[in-house]
Parts: C-alpha cells; structure tokens; sequence
C-alpha cells in the first residue's frame, strides 16, 4: 500500500472532502478531533459517514477519531464503523495498549496511530511491535507534545526542530521500521512556505519516512514528488538488482567503480516498491 500523502480534511466540511478526492493524496484522514469545534462534533459525524458511504474510493480513505480517553469515541464509531473506513488514525496513543484497546472496539480496522502526542507516549515507542498486526503504520505529531509539557515551541527560528522533537522523531521512525509497516511524517505547518515545505519533504524520505502528512490541498504534490523515486535512481536500482540476479552467490560487487553489497540489494528492492 502506497502511502506518501495523507490529507487531512476537517469532517464538518463535506464540500472540502469533494474537492480532495480531485486531488492526487494517496489518503484522506477525515478529522473528528482537533479541526472540528466541540459544537459540531455530532454533525461532523454524520458528514464523514455519508461521504464514506457515497464518495468514490479514489483515494483511501481514514478517518482520525477522538482520543480513548476523550468521551467522544464511542459516538465516533457508532457513526463511522458501518461505512466501512480504510483505516482509523488514533490521536493520543500510547503504545501497544491504546492500539489494542481501539481494536477491541472496531475490529479488523487498521490503525494509524499519532504516537508521539504525550509525554508517556514516548515510552511506549517500542511496545507497538505486540501489535503489528493492528496497525497499518506509526505517525507522530509535534503540536500537542510542546504543550503537554510547557515547551514555547517545538521549532528553531530556522523551521527546524529543537532537540528533543528531533529525538522524539527519530524515535519514531525507528519503532515503525522495526514493525515493518508505514512510518509517515508529521505535517509541515506553514503551507505559504512552499520551498520550506519541499525541503522537509526531501528530508522526510531521505531520514527513511515512507510518507508525509499535509495540512493544505497544495502540499499534496510536492509530498508526492518528494517520495516517488526520480528515473535516475529506479535506473541505478534496476542495475543493482540485475547484477546480483547474476552473480547469487556474491556477497559484494562492482557496479559503476562502485562496491555494493547486501545494504544497497535492500535498498534498491524499496526504491523500487516505492516506484510502483
């Protein structure tokens, strides 16, 4: 499953949905949680429900619920579950236990947990192996962990993250390797900073994210460009592949001056995964 772009779309906006499927996200996360004022939870419910019932699956389509411990998501799955999402994004999650008490109550629904959103969730990067099974990948955030803790910001004045949400990031990416599935970058906030956020991207997949999240409709396109291998380097993947179909039994090789080994095989056979 291709995941480079995942769009979030606020769910009492039913017209903002539409225009998204007209565009190129490989996801959509309907949002229940932070972009839907308390008010109109219940009538973002019921926008998000029909539009899973009617839209044409053009993209995947996932819906971000309220926390476990909110109050709010058992009216969330009462809503949802019968029109059949691709997959839940559970904000506030804290590790393994949070995945399988969500699964509990909506089984065989992949979940994409936000697994960095409270300073506890930290600890419990390395207990979502016990439930791989659950989960369709690992994302984290870096808006509601600053404040949990009194932090002024996460950012340096350059857009860059501070040291302890670097490590919070590094971490992620790790513990989402480590159990195989998606590992998807948070979003870049300014969306008018275009060169910025086609900088991030690049970095995104260059730290070995498989994806990014966006926050705009014009953030979707440089997301996708900057995870779609360029021509260049499918070529070179293809060569490496190809040359030790020919030599099985080789341990390394040369390849254009170059040694290559068992590291560069891997690395070529995910290029061309992320190609396809």
């Amino acid at each position: 499953m291709r995941l480079r772009s995942l769009l979030f779309v606020p769910g009492d906006r039913p017209d903002r949905m539409e225009k998204a499927l007209g565009l190129s996200a490989d996801a959509l996360i309907l949002d229940l949680e932070d972009s839907v004022a308390p008010a109109r939870k219940p009538e973002a419910r019921k926008a998000v429900a029909s539009f899973l019932r009617s839209a044409e699956r053009r993209a995947r389509l996932f819906v971000r619920i309220n926390a476990l411990d909110s109050g709010l998501l058992e009216d969330d799955l009462a809503a949802v579950l019968d029109a059949r999402p691709d997959a839940l994004v559970l904000p506030k999650a804290e590790g393994s236990a949070s995945v399988e008490a969500l699964a509990a109550l909506a089984p065989g629904v992949p979940i994409l947990p936000i697994a960095t959103e409270t300073p506890s969730a930290i600890f419990q990067l390395g207990s979502y192996v016990a439930a791989r099974d659950l989960l369709l990948g690992l994302t984290w955030g870096a808006e509601d962990l600053p404040a949990a803790i009194g932090a002024t910001t996460a950012r340096n004045e350059d857009g860059s993250y501070t040291s302890p949400y670097e490590v919070v990031r590094s971490l992620t990416l790790f513990a989402g390797h480590a159990i195989g599935a998606a590992v998807v970058d948070t979003v870049y906030p300014d969306f008018r900073d275009s060169e910025g956020m086609q900088r991030y991207a690049q970095r995104a997949r260059r730290d070995g994210f498989t994806g990014m999240m966006a926050i705009h409709p014009s953030q979707v396109p440089v997301i996708n460009a900057a995870f779609t291998p360029a021509a260049d380097e499918i070529a070179r993947a293809v060569a490496i592949i190809d040359a030790f179909s020919v030599n099985p039994d080789a341990g390394v090789l040369q390849l254009d001056g170059r040694m290559i080994d068992a590291p560069h095989l891997r690395q070529a056979r995910r290029i061309i995964e992320a190609s396809k």
